[in-house]
């Protein structure tokens, strides 16, 4: 006990002794927020360019199982963020968040970059993929140990009752993030040819990042470190171990679980099925312009981005909790209505053939294997027809049938045996024969009214983000004592949005392939998020803001 109170009371007189000025205040947000919306732009760029990375760095027939290896290399990034948080969570606690960050960052910006240099897969072959692999191990370890830095940084120099307000940036840096990926590769799109984009262009955004890079580390070095590390090491009272003691404090096994499942579980879910699911959603299943998607994304992203600091700031008032719990509840509501009243505005003549007319499929083994080309097993035929089918958006039902049938509206389609063996006659063949029934497979421009009304929607779930999102920086600094603060919030951080997050596109996107249903994803999403609110209800204290010394008296 006597630990605890040495570290709340460094804090404390920390944070009473000297408190930072406006401008202080102004540099060590703006350079904290600069710093995470440059290296997320660099982790997001990956997913934003996703569509044509499937054909730069994997040769694959199958265009299910193309983008389900772009998404399986993306989760590889997140998979090593835990090991990021314990690396630089250690070194965060040990020497400093000033200096930690600055190395993250670094790292970020070197192996993004790296991935505008790697060569094609008809270039190299296998070799492409690796070295994409690895770059997005050393992003997963770098953004592991940026977010704790960055969030506990400024948190650590906030009065108490700015303290969510001040942090929020922090939050909104990410949606940031995502933002500016889309408008580099927007404004790349307008200067480079379409053609030379698909075939060289999309390089110059990853290149980029060294400018990126340049710009964060100039504001970073002006940073002095965070007034309560330096209050903690002249004290003497730094961690020996930071790693171990985030388990071993009284009372912070409990903390963990309570931050992994009812804080980052909830957040990363909601944040990566509103920005990503959807992306993929309205590029993919829904086949819009990728241009239109693009501007849409952009729109919606930085109309949101206000939405995480007026949480941030109402949370500063009524609680961390409050908002956190709304948010959820609210996504277990509107989640699948939100996605359905996107697909009806995307593109309702797929929603309305596939009423008029519904596609039923039979046959032996009709299962799809989405990763049957990859570990080179053999598809069946009826799993080909139902990955071919999902790949084009249409959904379909299941018939029991010991020969492989088609039918659409209730007609027979002859599967023809030569597209069996060639999955681009199977996908021209299928298209053809369910555009005779008023299927339409061209990219769609939705009029103003939808593009409206898809903006709309996109806003919502980014309020549904903002709610779960917007205080958590604040939440998990006052969570945590300040002697093992970098680590112990990084840790469960990372995991639940390393793996629970992380992976949301790749096992949506199997789930979809598996089952036929383009919105069967989503419940992936609502699962993880009802467990979450639940611990978060039980976990998480109610009322008005605590600091850590408060929250254990």
């Amino acid at each position: 006990m006597a630990q605890i109170e040495a570290g709340a009371g460094t804090e404390a007189d920390a944070l009473a002794e000297r408190e930072p000025t406006a401008s202080e205040i102004r540099l060590v947000v703006g350079a904290s927020s600069a710093g995470t919306i440059f290296e997320w732009y660099d982790f997001f760029i990956y997913g934003t360019l996703a569509y044509i990375l499937k054909d730069a760095f994997y040769d694959v027939d199958d265009p299910t199982l193309g983008l389900l290896l772009v998404w399986s290399t993306f989760a590889v990034g997140f998979a090593f963020r835990p090991i990021g948080a314990i690396l630089f969570g250690y070194l965060g606690d040990k020497l400093g968040r000033k200096y930690t960050f600055l190395v993250t960052v670094t790292l970020m910006g070197i192996a993004t970059a790296g991935v505008g240099f790697i060569p094609t897969v008809d270039q190299v072959g296998i070799v492409a993929p690796i070295i994409v692999i690895v770059l997005r191990v050393l992003q997963g370890l770098a953004l592991g140990g940026e977010y704790g830095g960055a969030a506990i940084y400024v948190a650590e120099h906030a009065p108490p009752d700015k303290r969510g307000y001040y942090t929020s940036f922090i939050q909104a840096s990410v949606a940031g993030g995502f933002v500016l990926s889309i408008i580099v590769v927007l404004a790349c799109r307008a200067i480079i040819p379409e053609d030379d984009f698909n075939a060289w262009g999309w390089r110059v955004p990853f290149l980029l990042s060294i400018a990126l890079l340049a710009i964060s580390l100039w504001m970073r070095f002006k940073l002095s470190e965070s007034p309560v590390f330096k209050a903690m090491k002249e004290a003497g009272e730094t961690s020996g171990n930071p790693f171990i003691e985030s388990f071993t404090y009284p009372g912070n096994p409990k903390r963990i679980f309570v931050a992994l499942f009812g804080v980052a579980a909830i957040l990363t879910t909601i944040w990566y099925t509103a920005f990503f699911s959807s992306l993929s959603f309205l590029k993919g299943t829904m086949r819009l312009d990728e241009f239109t998607v693009e501007v849409i994304l952009l729109i919606a992203g930085t109309l949101s981005l206000g939405m995480y600091l007026v949480v941030g700031k109402w949370s500063d008032s009524v609680g961390r909790k409050k908002p956190i719990i709304i948010g959820a509840l609210a996504t277990l509501v509107l989640l699948f209505p939100i996605f359905w009243f996107m697909g009806s505005l995307a593109n309702p003549g797929l929603a309305e053939s596939a009423e008029r007319n519904p596609v039923v499929v039979s046959g032996q083994e009709c299962v799809t294997d989405p990763f049957a080309e990859l570990f080179d097993r053999e598809q069946t035929d009826c799993g080909k027809v139902l990955g071919t089918l999902i790949a084009n958006g249409v959904t379909y039902t299941l018939e029991p049938g010991d020969t492989l049938a088609m039918s659409v509206g209730g007609t027979p389609v002859a599967i023809d045996d030569a597209w069996l063996s060639d999955n681009k006659a199977l996908t021209d063949g299928l298209q053809s024969a369910l555009s005779e029934n008023g299927f339409d497979f061209s990219r769609q421009i939705p009029p103003l009214t939808s593009i409206l009304g898809i903006i709309a929607a996109l806003l919502a779930l980014g309020a549904l983000s903002a709610l779960t999102y917007g205080s958590v920086a604040a939440l998990l600094s006052e969570m945590f004592p300040p002697r093992i603060r970098y680590s112990s919030m990084s840790i469960p951080y990372h995991i639940g949005a390393g793996y629970l997050g992380g992976f949301l596109p790749l096992i949506s996107s199997v789930i979809v392939a598996s089952t036929g249903n383009i919105y069967s994803g989503l419940w992936y999403t609502w699962g993880v998020v009802a467990f979450g609110v639940v611990v978060a209800w039980w976990g998480l204290a109610g009322g008005p803001p605590k600091d850590f010394e408060d929250d254990v008296a």
